[in-house]
């Protein structure tokens, strides 16, 4: 794989949406685990979502399979030097419009990503436009979370939430528990989600990327869920052409009150992506952090006409902005490169 085809491979690229199976397989009817809208006349068998009608439709249409690496545009930027400071082992900067690598480290090398995995099922569940679903929060997803010391973001067991909700509570505090509750639904069950994952990263060209989990908690192994920093700039490039997902990781936060649903609690999800709302024109993506990963980022801003798209994996201990100190310093170095003439 060549990073300058980094944007290419994603750029005409429509992944398959995911097919909704029978929800006995989870363990749970239909009744208790969700409900559709009046008037939704899809079924729980085998079905796939049309992404010329579908809420999470890309905001630019593309066809099927990955542009050839001749299909780039001429590079925008003129590249001079390297950034300086940056502590990650992984790491790579692109230009998000033509896919121009402008600085890489290792960025085909295989780490651990963390909670950066939750951008891939955030993804698969958006493309099937099926956010106005209602799901019974089940107590197995408080005892996943617990179990495997993931984040959580304290779903309640018995609360009834819509799917556009649990991808808020998925991807803004980082809950285990939330994702566990959507790969129950949409897989149907994990087991099936986690192949409808992989399936996915074979689509988008991400050859060097495995899941073992919705979720990137560290299990099996600390390693068994990994991507290269290339591969996950794949990952958020396709994420970011949905604007169902767009307009939840650049928000600080989200409420959801009593009494706009049903649900018996109320929730504050904070992002805990540290650059939003400390970095100029930045967009998002998602944060990640385990022993064995590091801290891990994935992200992508825009200033001045220019938008860049990167990542970093595996930033030292130091505090938990480390990744986010090492994007900033890819990014102002990005940012301040001239046009090319």
């Amino acid at each position: 794989m060549r990073l300058r085809a980094v944007r290419a491979r994603v750029a005409v690229l429509a992944v398959a949406a995911v097919v909704v199976g029978p929800l006995a397989a989870c363990g749970a009817t239909a009744n208790d685990q969700i409900s559709r809208p009046a008037g939704d006349r899809s079924s729980a068998a085998a079905t796939t979502a049309d992404p010329a009608e579908s809420p999470g439709s890309p905001s630019t249409p593309s066809a099927q399979g990955p542009s050839p690496l001749h299909s780039l545009a001429s590079p925008k930027i003129q590249v001079t030097g390297a950034p300086k400071g940056v502590k990650a082992k992984g790491a790579v900067l692109a230009d998000a419009s033509t896919g121009q690598v402008l600085w890489e480290r290792g960025a085909d090398t295989e780490r651990p990503m963390a909670s950066i995995t939750k951008v891939m099922t955030a993804l698969l569940v958006v493309q099937t436009g099926h956010l106005d679903w209602q799901v019974k929060i089940p107590k197995a997803a408080q005892t996943y979370a617990w179990h495997y010391g993931g984040n959580s973001a304290g779903l309640r067991p018995g609360d009834i939430l819509s799917v556009q909700q649990l991808l808020e509570a998925l991807l803004l505090p980082s809950g285990a528990d939330a994702a566990y509750t959507l790969a129950r639904v949409f897989g149907p069950g994990i087991p099936a989600f986690i192949a409808k994952m992989n399936a996915t990263a074979t689509q988008l060209g991400m050859t060097r990327t495995h899941f073992t989990s919705p979720d990137g908690l560290p299990y099996p192994t600390e390693t068994s869920t990994y991507s290269t920093p290339s591969d996950l700039v794949t990952l958020g490039l396709a994420a970011m052409k949905y604007p169902a997902f767009r307009s939840i990781v650049d928000k600080k936060f989200f409420q959801l009150k009593l009494g706009t649903g049903h649900h018996q609690h109320q929730y504050w999800w904070d992002n805990t992506d540290s650059l939003i709302g400390s970095y100029p024109g930045v967009l998002g993506i998602k944060d990640g952090y385990t022993d064995d990963a590091g801290h891990c980022l994935l992200f992508e801003a825009t200033r001045n006409g220019r938008t860049l798209i990167g990542a970093v994996l595996g930033s030292p201990s130091t505090g938990t902005t480390a990744g986010a100190k090492d994007a900033k310093q890819v990014m102002n170095w990005g940012f301040s490169l001239p046009a090319a003439g």
